[in-house]
């Protein structure tokens, strides 16, 4: 079975369990669209659902 992603935004989920390039592919399209969306594992969705809805954004330094 391949790995599933869902797609988060700061206000929550935007997609659910896609695959990889599935997930991909919408990211470029939110991105044209100037939507900050981030791709997480479905294990971190679940995290995330279960913390409150709080997704850990990446830092970049």
């Amino acid at each position: 079975m391949k790995d599933r992603y869902t797609i988060y935004t700061k206000e929550g989920v935007l997609e659910n369990v896609l695959t990889r390039d599935e997930a991909i592919e919408k990211i470029k399209k939110y991105e044209e669209h100037g939507v900050d969306a981030y791709i997480v594992s479905e294990s971190e969705a679940k995290r995330i659902q279960e913390s409150g809805g709080k997704l850990n954004e990446a830092k970049w330094e």
